[in-house]
């Protein structure tokens, strides 16, 4: 089976964008989140995981591509273009291919023009009905870089970025194309932040995932991209299990069922054994049945001694990105050697199991890490990234 190696990556999130001062704050604990109203007008703020740092214009002038997902995704992009122009001067452009999950592509955009009408009667000549398409941020990228291979967009809610990935693993195993150019970018907007308002989900302070003082989610954005190919390099995507149990539109299945079968299959598929990961990075919402949903699925799958924690403390829950800035994550710490903090206030909820939370560690050898994504509808996946 031909093997598939994440070769490069970048990230943008509430963390910034230099690897060195994501990997400080993610073991010292500084989370970024900022409260704010912006996208929740009609309530009180609410803690948001933006990103602070300036956004680059875009090297497309079309109305279509104008949208704060493109903003995103050109900045991670562009960190990766010089290994990009590699893989396209030694595979051919027709062999790279770009997948890029999100949930909200430029909704965030399209709701600002449609809320100018609804003002002023009249549609602004900057309006363009693709922004919103869920296949624009692949296409934009595919257009600014020269990429001519298959080019797709992924959206299941908040596993979209991690089933990029998985996506980008069969193109490459198939034959289809020899790189790709895969990940996950979402942007906040109204549509997100007052629908899980709607839901009774969202904290209006820091998330504390595990915690039994923990009383929801905290939104974010990011940009998470990796270049793949089969070319042999330090970090390999060894192992994807995926499930849909569809146990509820939103709700996770109580039992864990789907958690457990996405988390064995990826072991099966990377030829290891549950003791064998070092690290895990965790869904973890802070949502009261998530977190019920998934210490139970880890607890039965690797018992207490596995290191895990959640990120989302510190950028907030990615939505459509979170899968991908969650395996860019897991890739950072297989790197250098690191286990990001479980960001909480130490108060174990007594009706979950009791799982190994990291204190954040520093220069300690990691070959194995997985990261899991739970989605809407019982749309689950997990990954094993390793280190040669």
């Amino acid at each position: 089976m031909t093997r598939c190696y994440l070769n490069s990556m970048a990230m943008v999130s509430a963390l910034g964008s230099d690897l060195e001062d994501i990997k400080a704050r993610l073991l010292n604990g500084q989370p970024q989140l900022e409260m704010s109203n912006e996208f929740n007008t009609s309530h009180a703020a609410v803690p948001l995981g933006k990103i602070q740092e300036a956004l680059p214009e875009l090297p497309l002038k079309d109305a279509k591509w104008q949208t704060r997902n493109n903003q995103i995704a050109w900045a991670v992009t562009s960190k990766l273009l010089p290994q990009i122009q590699s893989a396209i001067d030694k595979f051919g452009a027709e062999r790279v291919a770009v997948i890029i999950g999100t949930s909200t592509s430029g909704i965030g955009d399209s709701e600002f023009y449609l809320g100018q009408r609804a003002l002023t009667g009249e549609l602004s000549e900057k309006y363009h009905y693709g922004l919103q398409e869920m296949g624009a941020t692949a296409h934009f990228i595919a257009s600014a870089t020269g990429a001519k291979g298959p080019t797709f967009g992924v959206s299941t809610a908040c596993s979209s970025g991690a089933k990029a990935l998985a996506s980008g693993r069969r193109l490459i195993r198939s034959g289809f194309c020899d790189a790709v150019i895969a990940g996950g970018v979402d942007s906040l907007c109204q549509l997100t932040v007052q629908g899980f308002s709607s839901l009774e989900a969202i904290s209006t302070e820091q998330c504390n995932p595990f915690s039994r003082n923990r009383n929801g989610i905290n939104i974010g954005e990011a940009g998470g991209l990796f270049l793949m190919t089969k070319e042999a390099s330090e970090i390999e995507l060894l192992g994807v299990g995926e499930s849909s149990d569809a146990h509820h539109i939103s709700a996770p299945d109580p039992t864990g069922a789907g958690a457990i079968r996405c988390m064995d299959l990826a072991l099966k598929d990377a030829e290891i054994a549950p003791g064998d990961i070092d690290y895990l990075n965790l869904h973890g919402t802070a949502t009261e049945l998530n977190d019920q949903m998934e210490s139970k699925a880890v607890d039965e799958v690797f018992g207490k001694a596995v290191q895990c924690s959640s990120t989302k403390p510190f950028t907030g829950h990615t939505l459509g990105a979170a899968g991908a800035l969650e395996a860019a994550i897991c890739w950072l710490s297989l790197r250098d050697g690191m286990l990001p903090l479980h960001f909480w206030d130490g108060e174990y909820d007594p009706d979950l199991p009791k799982l190994a939370f990291s204190e954040g560690i520093k220069n300690t050898p990691i070959r194995y890490a997985l990261s899991n994504s739970f989605a809407f509808g019982g749309n689950n996946i997990s990954l094993i990234l390793s280190k040669r």
